[in-house]
């Protein structure tokens, strides 16, 4: 589902390309099975720049992920059926169509070693939740700018 921010308009980016200047987006995935987390970063993420797709589990959000080729995936790491978001990371991990794509895993548990699960299997950024809005939005900006970011718990590089 596409939800663009503001009629689609606002806030838009203008970037020389070969061919002048054309608006852009950042294509956010959303891959998390609890509808009011959908809902809750919908709503932070709807007057940016960002164009957002959801998904509630694990194998629809790899297709998704596959058939949109996101900016972003911002991933829960629990998720019912046969793909977590581990397994999910993994899998887009491996697929070269996806390289570019930065992963977000997000995520109520929050120890050492959840963490490192998280980046082991390929994430770029591991949020604990609850995250509050701003941290999120802070992530996405900078991974836009190409900027390290450190996951919940870490400190920057």
């Amino acid at each position: 589902m596409r939800r663009p921010g503001l009629q689609g308009l606002q806030g838009l980016k203008l970037q020389a390309g070969g061919d002048g200047n054309r608006a852009t987006m950042q294509r956010i995935l959303i891959i998390e099975d609890h509808a009011d987390i959908r809902r809750l970063i919908q709503l932070t993420l709807e007057f940016d720049d960002y164009e957002i797709h959801e998904e509630p589990d694990g194998e629809r959000g790899l297709a998704a992920a596959r058939r949109l080729q996101p900016d972003v995936i911002l991933l829960d790491v629990m998720m019912p059926g046969r793909l977590d978001g581990l397994l999910v990371c993994r899998q887009l991990r491996a697929d070269p169509a996806l390289a570019r794509s930065k992963v977000v895993m997000l995520s109520a548990r929050g120890t050492a070693a959840d963490i490192e699960m998280g980046l082991s299997a390929g994430a770029d950024v591991y949020l604990v939740k609850p995250f509050s809005p701003l941290q999120l939005v802070d992530v996405l900006e900078r991974l836009g700018r190409g900027e390290p970011v450190a996951s919940s718990g870490e400190v920057p590089a």
